[in-house]
């Protein structure tokens, strides 16, 4: 069916990816690092800064997430039991270990490790909080938490805070917790962590009454959520992430992450986290993925992956590209050089590196510049940064996974792991030591970089109540902004004066923080929430916007209006978010005020484009009556985002007058609502006449199942030369007439050859079961002709159906005359087993993958060679700078992000990668049929996939759809080359970086 060159699949695990066990291989320089060389092949930037070896191997491995306690101690998850099943390493009956790693003497060097705990409930755990007595593992699917009671390291309780659905042994579930300044505990959770549940099972909402799931109601995908310490008063502060590995919250209650892109698509990014925000990574209404086309559809995969265009999607704070971004924090010490303090840190252990950047305001938003810290990329690719802490002394240290690849699908080692530390030169490693039973003591505790203390400090300020008031209050006044903000949390729990006194604050930050605890606090109505409106910092502005979310005060959102500057998407999304639910009372005043001159007012035309009210509609088409074609596409878009109803009304209202926009007119009604409406029906037919693009018409057709255009698609099917059109003719044809259009073509007297073939091969292109039945109906029966055979026979090509072709090959049903025909077919298998199968049978020699070892990595291969090779093997399915089909994982920048090894072991064992967001699903439907594919994405109504070797979006409606399930092979070959190819395809794909 699907008519491609030979093809090698290539689908890295680009979020997590090793290569097979072994143990001699030369890397860094002579050999593997030891841990004793492990610095050597680290580069730290600044001058001023060391870094030095705190912990490693044989002491703990793996480490996928740490955190430090008060004493100085670093804690450890290790994850050795990570889907052992595929990576044919030996589980630990035992369960994975929590480890305390501890400097007894002061070196600097730990020389103690304990086992705080070992289980199977903790395999493959991704995040660890320590919090006094109290410790969180996140291991999907629970949040557990162990108590030491006696303070023995031993964990006398254990109990499940929540649990999670799905996430279950994958780099997407539950992320590690960490403490706030409100004395809350923020987590996130990856686009396959799809709900929360309590620790029986029942569904957990959220502080406003809503699931806290993936249905769309409003929230989909990853989410950055807040709880308190008892696993309640749950509210999501954003969703619609793809993979936020962690959270970092400053001193103020604002929330940083970063986001890791859908593998290959160099778009990973880093997000403020504006409160209630929706993020982009599906479409908002439908569920799609960001490949599936829209109208005003970016001009860039950075932007579209996020559906930055949208209205309703808070904007990027800053992409990182490729690389996959792990550990986060805000480093609030002042132990490092000054440069540093009040800055994001980030790990990425896909580009091997530590980043640092200084957090700007702009306007209603932020922007970040960024300035290297750790740099491993030249000289040791195996340092894989999973996590950073700040120590109690002010010093970071670094969680080193130390592999081939990133995360942990493909194990490449199961004994190393390192713990760094970097601190200024000279300065030795050393705990402050606090009495926590102490007043003053406690004061300077809160002010410590590292969160464990903060927290033990502000659970004993906070039991001492107005004990506490006069020395948090002298903090308040004399203390760093940052340590002023910590007291001033605690403060307003004794009185909500001090909210007061700090509203007036000179400094902006704290006044913003006056408002965000304003917003918690029921003793401050509208007054005070309009006075903060008119604040002249955007800093507190967005805090006013958000505050007064789901609280319905017009007042205050006209006076946030005020300062709104057209084209500020950051601000317009703070005043959608407080506009949320009450846009028609919103909307309708807001209009009023601004008079009949509105739609010549920018920054009018942009709160309406965000709008959604019932409304919203008519207003649009007001506007668009008045744009360019550029700007109208912008505003046809914001459609989408309306109700159904409503929308239809206007968009038809604007057909009847006759716009120059029929066609964008066409694909904004919802197609369900319309296609019973008479006067839509009477329309249509003239629209799809005038209609001269192909697939625009083709479109439009599928859209609103136009069975009444079978002879024209016909005719584009057998008379186009694009193969794009050709495709996606045979896709409407199959989505509306099934097998019909082959039957048919049997049917006439005398039989058209030519056409028939033609439709029979470009039909044949939609791996479809009841397609397949029928080109073996053909192949199989002698009354036609040798050329409609042959041609029903090299259709078969296609993931199920050259199975069911080889399937008649092993029991001799294919004569003999189209056995060459059939060869072509199968040497062109996705299914490596029956390739082998295939070339034992026909005798075709073949040459085996070459051992892994470091003779043969060593050697050079000829990149220009190589590149050739990717052309005529790998383009089927991905791109490489441009060249290529959006298949599988993109490989533009594979050289950066993998090392040689692991790209090697991917090639020649690809079951044991399988790329989250690229497994292989059999998709079975209601007539009988079953295909296979990946899904990109589901929809409110239906399933969109993509078919192996192609890069066009196709999609099945739910209602045809009788069952999915995961395929537990991957949707690629393992291939053999000699061995001189296979060095040629590395030297280049190594070297995209």
């Amino acid at each position: 069916m699907l008519k491609y060159i030979p093809i090698v699949l290539i689908v890295f695990l680009l979020k997590a990816c090793h290569s097979k066990n072994e143990t001699n291989f030369d890397r860094f320089p002579e050999g593997k690092a030891k841990e004793h060389q492990t610095i050597e092949g680290i580069k730290v930037e600044n001058p001023e800064l060391e870094l030095t070896l705190f912990g490693s191997e044989p002491n703990f491995a793996n480490p996928t997430n740490m955190d430090i306690d008060h004493k100085g101690r670093v804690w450890i998850c290790e994850a050795y039991n990570y889907r052992n099943e595929v990576n044919n390493v030996p589980y630990r009956k035992k369960g994975d270990r929590i480890l305390i790693l501890e400097d007894t003497n002061g070196d600097g060097i730990s020389d103690k490790t304990k086992v705080f705990y070992q289980g199977e409930d903790v395999n493959s755990a991704l995040g660890i909080a320590v919090l006094g007595n109290k410790v969180i593992i996140s291991s999907s699917p629970n949040a557990l938490i162990f108590t030491d009671l006696n303070g023995d390291d031993v964990p006398d309780k254990k109990e499940i805070l929540f649990k999670t659905i799905g996430g279950f042994q994958n780099d997407h579930g539950l992320h590690s917790f960490v403490f706030g300044p409100d004395g809350m505990l923020y987590f996130s959770m990856g686009n396959l962590g799809t709900g929360l549940l309590d620790k029986n099972n029942q569904p957990l909402k959220d502080i406003y009454g809503r699931e806290i799931n993936s249905n769309k109601t409003p929230f989909q995908d990853g989410m950055a959520i807040r709880c308190n310490l008892e696993g309640s008063k749950f509210e999501v502060l954003g969703w619609n992430f793809r993979n936020n590995y962690e959270l970092a919250v400053d001193s103020y209650g604002r929330v940083w992450q970063s986001d890791n892109d859908d593998d290959g698509v160099q778009s990973n990014r880093l997000n403020y986290v504006l409160p209630h925000g929706n993020f982009g990574y599906k479409d908002e209404m439908t569920g799609a993925d960001w490949r599936v086309p829209r109208t005003n559809m970016e001009d860039s995969v950075y932007l579209r992956h996020w559906h930055q265009n949208d209205p309703g999607v808070v904007p990027n704070l800053h992409l990182t590209f490729s690389g996959s971004p792990t550990g986060i924090l805000i480093y609030e010490g002042d132990a490092l050089p000054q440069q540093y303090t009040n800055r994001l840190f980030l790990a990425d252990a896909g580009t091997n590196e530590l980043n640092s950047f200084d957090i700007v305001s702009k306007s209603g938003g932020y922007l970040l510049k960024p300035k290297n810290v750790l740099d491993a990329s030249q000289k040791d690719r195996w340092f894989r940064p999973s996590d950073i802490c700040v120590a109690p002394d002010g010093s970071i240290f670094v969680a080193d996974w130390y592999d081939t690849g990133v995360g942990g699908h493909f194990v490449g080692d199961l004994e190393k792991g390192r713990v760094y530390r970097i601190a200024k030169k000279g300065e030795k490693f050393s705990v402050p030591k606090y009495n926590f039973n102490d007043i003053n003591s406690l004061i300077l505790a809160l002010q410590s970089p590292n969160i464990s203390t903060r927290f033990i400090a502000f659970s004993a300020l906070e039991k001492l109540e107005n004990r506490a008031e006069t020395v948090l209050y002298q903090l308040f006044l004399k203390g760093k902004p940052e340590f002023q903000a910590r007291a001033l949390w605690l403060l307003a729990k004794l009185n909500p004066k001090y909210i007061l006194e700090a509203s007036n604050s000179k400094n902006e930050n704290i006044r913003a923080t006056a408002v965000r605890i304003a917003s918690k606090n029921v003793i401050f109505d509208s007054s005070f929430f309009l006075k903060m409106a008119k604040d002249s910092s955007f800093e507190v502005k967005q805090a006013v916007s958000t505050s007064i979310y789901r609280k319905e005060n017009f007042e205050v959102w006209l006076a946030l209006t005020d300062s709104y500057i057209s084209g500020d998407k950051w601000y317009l999304e703070a005043l959608g978010i407080a506009a949320d639910g009450f846009w028609d009372h919103y909307l309708s005043k807001f209009l009023k005020l601004k008079g009949g001159n509105w739609i010549n007012d920018e920054l009018s035309k942009d709160i309406v484009w965000r709008s959604r009210a019932k409304f919203t509609p008519k207003l649009l088409a007001e506007i668009i009556k008045k744009s360019n074609t550029q700007e109208a596409k912008k505003y046809f878009r914001a459609f989408d985002f309306q109700n159904g109803k409503e929308k239809n009304l206007a968009l038809l209202e604007m057909l009847k007058a006759n716009t120059e926009y029929k066609l964008l007119v066409f694909k904004h009604f919802d197609a369900e609502l319309i296609k019973s409406n008479s006067e839509f029906t009477a329309i249509l037919p003239s629209l799809l006449f005038e209609i001269k693009n192909e697939k625009d018409y083709l479109e439009i057709v599928s859209r609103y199942e136009v069975k009444e255009q079978k002879e024209k698609i016909l005719s584009i099917l057998n008379k186009s030369q694009n193969n794009e059109i050709i495709l996606q003719a045979a896709s409407v044809l199959a989505q509306l007439f099934g097998i019909m259009p082959i039957r048919e073509a049997l049917a006439k007297s005398p039989i058209e050859e030519n056409t028939l073939i033609k439709t029979i091969s470009s039909l044949g292109q939609v791996d479809n079961e009841s397609i397949t039945k029928q080109l073996i109906l053909i192949f199989s029966n002698k009354k036609y002709s040798f050329k409609i055979r042959e041609a029903a026979m090299l259709a078969m090509v296609g993931y199920q159906s050259d199975e069911k072709l080889w399937d008649l090959i092993k029991v001799n049903k294919v004569s003999k005359e189209l056995i060459p025909a059939a060869k072509i077919v199968m040497s062109k298998t996705f299914h490596s087993d029956l390739k082998t199968e295939f070339e034992n049978k026909f005798g075709k020699p073949t040459t085996n993958s070459i051992p892994f070892n470091v003779k043969f990595l060593s050697k050079k291969g000829d990149a220009v060679k190589g590149k050739e090779l990717f052309k005529n093997y790998c383009t089927t399915c991905h791109v490489a700078n441009g060249q290529g089909n959006d298949f599988g994982p993109g490989l533009s920048q594979i050289g950066k992000k993998l090392t040689k090894e692991s790209i090697y072991n991917a090639i020649i064992n690809p079951n044991q990668g399988i790329s989250f967001g690229y497994e292989g699903y059999t998709i079975s439907l209601k007539d009988g049929s079953s295909l296979q594919a990946i899904i990109t994405s589901k929809t409110n109504d239906a399933f969109m996939l993509k078919i192996p070797g192609q890069s066009t979006i196709i999609s099945y409606k739910k209602e045809q759809v009788k069952a999915v399930s995961v395929m537990k092979t991957s949707m690629m070959p393992a291939f053999s080359l000699a061995e001189k190819e296979y060095l040629d395809l590395l030297e280049y794909l190594s070297a995209l970086k």
